[in-house]
């Protein structure tokens, strides 16, 4: 408010904070922003706001874990707070504690349903975003106990036929646990269900228990009781939890009294508990015989009152007429199978990089995953969700997630571009005035050209995509340029002759600005390798300049700029074969290692299949990437545990081996890898498609042997384009108009 302006307010805070023998604040942002380009804004409101969130959580956490390691935890507290464990991180000077070790889950859901429960790596279900989870454990009578957080070892996988699941199996001597997590949808809503098979080779008890805690930490859980007929429970007076069967036990504890799990001996009896602290537990327990399997059915309602959507499809429904890929490498192929899912699911209809951390919007992983649901022939739901951005859109031009994020404009007239070439549409009524707005944004919020290191490039912002402090990141104006392009283009197509000229002359000038500016950072440096900003040495940061070769294609495959850049990467930002992000992540980043691979697959250097082979060893049983790997625990360490922004990449990057544009040329087999191809004991075809391309409508059937035939039937738009056959290992063909196949020779 303009009067705050007039209030001595910095006087009082200093004032008091200097008093009480405390550090002046206002002095120590100040020399915090000294290290950062002066910038609108220093951070997003929407960022300070989930970080606050995030570390409110991890600083309960600090008060509750430490103090009860003898409660059962989620899996990723037993192995961060185990000094014995490489996932050991010491704590004595960290004011809260997070996950930074194991944070990955697998979410589970249907098509277009908003709800995603998650699973995490000992079989925890969270049913509800961010709430209390429900574990399961098996106890004989002798005390032995089967509690599958506390194993280093277990077996988990994700099935994938008419719905996909979540396996989860333990062991134990003489005990066993099967657990089996899916979402279904009935006239009732959509309901999240927990399938359990506990043997014991003597009398036991299965247990299922209510947990306040998730794969983040404590998640608060005030009132449980057991209703009258013992089949269910309902939590916070609202929420329910459903058994088959009656409950032949029951028990409850509340913070005072400990967890639950100390208390498995007790008679039982109790059938509701309370906790003034919000980490009540209760535990239903079901009788098992003597070698006896007992099955028991767990069924949670989920939001489907709040959240129920009008487009939901069965998974079969969802999944017609994708692109699909048959390789014989059954890694590469459940991975691809597996990230297409990922996509669906986390495309309700908006697009979200996460079913948890990161169930949010950005632009910018919006624009990448809407690419890949493209390129899998996913057409509808990509356009559903192009469709939420113009209410996304401010009114001077601004397409708005984070502020002081400048890179946004760009993605958004790119993918608007991308989705009318990929599908041969024009570009729809209701997002022209959008591209025209979002155009002009863009050059309107350049620097002057005053002669400066920054001069004529976007403004510094802040980086979300974690490449440093505030400053003038190439990574924005790349975007910047490419978004300008991608309005000329809409433009001349739509018949926009003035706007196309003159979008067209705003992005000549910005590219050569850059160009410029790079040519600049040359000579500083003393090599060709793009830093992440004018005013940078090259660092792990410069990551954010590959855009410039995958996916904007600004500069040639061969270009010095580019392969330099990617040499200078793996040279020095490499960690166990994968791309290590220094800022902020400090992991391995499966999604950014695979853009360097595109950078390679474009210039045609083999190590493109060695970075795809370091990517597919670091997936999770269930095919799940987190944003960043620990590089000792290999468990996820930054951001949300299942990356749907890393499952976008790796079906854009199978989709690029076999069949990628490059400027008016179509590029067939460029990235397999040359044993699939000369494998003469192969039983089947290689095969991939429909894929959509710029040209039209693609198949591709491959027969490996000494001299390997690729085939090919398609629908082109405009008449078929040149089209080239750049296999690894073997001599480029250039294929005549009328032929749909070649043979090819090393």
């Amino acid at each position: 408010m303009p009067w705050m302006k007039w209030l001595p307010w910095r006087f009082f805070v200093r004032r008091f904070a200097t008093a009480h023998g405390f550090l002046d604040p206002l002095t120590l942002m100040a020399r915090l922003q000294r290290f950062a380009e002066p910038s609108e804004v220093s951070e997003p409101i929407e960022l300070l706001r989930a970080g606050a969130l995030f570390h409110a959580r991890a600083l309960i956490n600090s008060k509750v874990i430490q103090h009860n390691l003898d409660w059962v935890w989620p899996y990723w507290i037993d192995r961060q707070f185990d000094p014995r464990d490489e996932s050991f991180i010491p704590r004595a000077f960290s004011i809260t504690h997070c996950n930074l070790s194991h944070r990955n889950w697998t979410a589970v859901g249907l098509p277009d349903c908003e709800e995603m429960p998650v699973v995490d790596p000992r079989g925890l279900l969270t049913p509800h975003y961010d709430g209390w989870s429900i574990d399961a454990w098996v106890v004989n009578d002798s005390g032995e106990q089967l509690l599958p957080s506390k194993l280093p070892n277990c077996e988990q996988r994700l099935e994938l036929d008419e719905n996909i699941a979540v396996v989860t199996e333990s062991s134990q001597i003489g005990l066993k646990l099967h657990n089996c997590a899916r979402v279904e949808i009935d006239s009732g809503g959509a309901h999240c269900l927990l399938d359990l098979k506990a043997e014991s080779t003597e009398g036991g008890w299965l247990v299922v228990a209510l947990r306040p805690c998730n794969p983040e930490g404590v998640s608060f859980v005030h009132k449980v009781r057991l209703d009258e007929n013992r089949r269910r429970w309902v939590i916070e007076d609202k929420l329910t939890v459903d058994f088959e069967q009656p409950v032949d036990k029951h028990l409850a504890s509340d913070y005072r009294h400990g967890d639950i799990y100390l208390h498995l001996q007790d008679e039982g009896g109790r059938t509701h508990g309370e906790c003034e602290v919000g980490m009540a537990s209760a535990a239903a327990l079901f009788r098992i015989e003597n070698g006896q399997p007992l099955h028991v059915g767990v069924r949670i309602p989920l939001h489907a009152d709040k959240h129920k959507s009008k487009h939901v499809q069965t998974w079969p429904d969802s999944l017609q007429h994708h692109c699909a890929m048959s390789v014989p490498d059954k890694q590469f192929q459940f991975l691809y199978d597996a990230a297409i899912r990922t996509l669906v699911l986390h495309s309700p209809k908006d697009v979200y990089p996460g079913p948890y951390t990161y169930k949010r919007f950005w632009f910018r992983d919006a624009a990448f995953m809407i690419q890949s649901l493209l390129q899998a022939g996913l057409v509808d739901r990509a356009e559903r969700a192009l469709d939420q951005f113009p209410h996304r859109q401010k009114r001077n031009g601004f397409f708005h997630s984070q502020d002081g994020e400048w890179d946004s404009n760009g993605e958004a007239l790119w993918i608007f571009d991308l989705y009318c070439q990929l599908t041969n549409r024009p570009l729809k009524a209701a997002w022209r005035e959008p591209v025209l707005k979002g155009a002009s944004w863009i050059s309107d919020k350049r620097l002057p050209k005053d002669g400066s290191r920054c001069g004529g490039l976007l403004p510094a912002g802040f980086s979300a995509e974690h490449l440093g402090p505030n400053d003038c990141y190439y990574w924005d104006d790349f975007w910047g340029v490419a978004g300008l392009h991608a309005a000329t283009a809409i433009c001349e197509r739509e018949g926009l002759e003035n706007d196309a000229h003159l979008f067209n002359a705003q992005a000549r000038d910005f590219q050569q600005t850059i160009d410029e500016s790079l040519a600049a950072a040359m000579e500083r440096l003393g090599r060709p390798a793009m830093p992440a900003s004018p005013n940078r040495r090259l660092d792990a940061g410069a990551i954010g300049s590959i855009a410039a070769g995958y996916p904007l294609q600004l500069y040639p495959p061969n270009d010095a700029r580019l392969t330099d850049l990617a040499n200078f990467l793996i040279d020095n930002c490499f960690v166990s074969g994968g791309f290590f992000q220094d800022m902020i992540h400090s992991g391995i980043n499966a999604y950014l290692t695979l853009h360097i691979a595109q950078v390679l697959l474009r210039a045609g250097d083999p190590r493109c299949v060695d970075l795809m082979r370091c990517v597919a060893r670091l997936a999770s049983p269930t095919g799940q990437w987190p944003e960043a790997i620990h590089p000792h625990s290999l468990g996820g360490c930054m951001g949300d545990g299942q990356h749907a922004w890393a499952a976008a990449e790796w079906v854009t990057m199978q989709r690029n081996c076999f069949v990628r544009e490059e400027d008016d040329t179509l590029v067939l087999a460029s990235g397999l890898p040359p044993e699939w191809l000369t494998n003469e004991a192969a039983e089947e075809p290689i095969r991939f498609g429909p894929a959509l391309t710029r040209f039209g409508k693609i198949t591709l059937e491959i027969h490996p042997g000494a001299s390997p035939r690729i085939s090919w039937v398609a629908e082109w738009y405009r008449g078929a384009p040149p089209i080239e056959v750049r296999a690894l290992g073997f001599k480029a063909v250039s294929a005549a108009p009328e032929v749909n196949h070649v043979e090819l020779n090393a």
